[in-house]
């Protein structure tokens, strides 16, 4: 089941008629003004046709949650995780990478700094 800060829901705090344009703004990580300007094209594209699909997503989408994110970071990051989920993957093994890395410098430091130390984990290998 996918966690609730992936799923696309209509966010009525933000939204002006229903939440739809405020919700799939908040989904893609763009301003709102631009998925209402983009609906707005594309209803006069569409002739008004694509004006149903706006109320059908308003009546079925969930309302979104009102804590669903904690502070503005963590919205970012949600919002980077839904547009590539294989970048975001790959940028915290990046990260981890750098922190493993860091740690086995500060252990390598202490390790040599301290011969009593070595000679314990050499014992233990």
């Amino acid at each position: 089941m996918n966690s609730p800060r992936t799923r696309l829901y209509r966010d009525k705090q933000e939204g002006k008629l229903m939440g739809v344009c405020a919700g799939l703004a908040d989904y893609a990580g763009v301003d709102p003004i631009w998925t209402r300007l983009g609906f707005l094209f594309l209803v006069f594209m569409s002739g008004g046709s694509i004006l149903p699909f706006y109320f059908i997503a308003g009546l079925l989408l969930n309302k979104k949650p009102p804590q669903l994110y904690t502070d503005r970071h963590e919205q970012k990051y949600w919002q980077s995780v839904r547009q590539s989920p294989k970048r975001t993957a790959r940028e915290l093994r990046s990260k981890m990478r750098e922190i493993d890395r860091r740690l086995a410098d500060v252990e390598h430091h202490y390790v040599s700094s301290n011969p009593r130390l070595s000679a314990e984990i050499e014992r233990l290998r």
